[in-house]
């Protein structure tokens, strides 16, 4: 069995997720995963799930936001 990182729970369906960087990480649900991997809206704040839109080395939900911060010429939809 492998100890979640996040919770703490020892489970014998836990997952484990490898990095671009080569570091590895334990988890025992997808909820755990999103809560320690996602990134995180740079202006609203909120965990990013989906794709997401990266500006100038910035993270945001969508494109509202991206705006909302100063970016320009980001567009939800083309």
């Amino acid at each position: 069995m492998a100890r979640c990182e996040v919770c703490g729970n020892d489970y014998d369906l836990a997952f484990s997720v490898e990095t671009r960087d080569g570091s590895r990480h334990v988890f025992d649900s997808f909820t755990c995963a999103i809560h320690k991997m996602a990134p995180v809206c740079e202006h609203c704040r909120v965990k990013i799930i989906g794709q997401g839109v990266e500006a100038d080395g910035h993270w945001y939900c969508g494109a509202h936001c991206a705006r909302s911060e100063g970016k320009v010429g980001i567009v939800d939809r083309v």
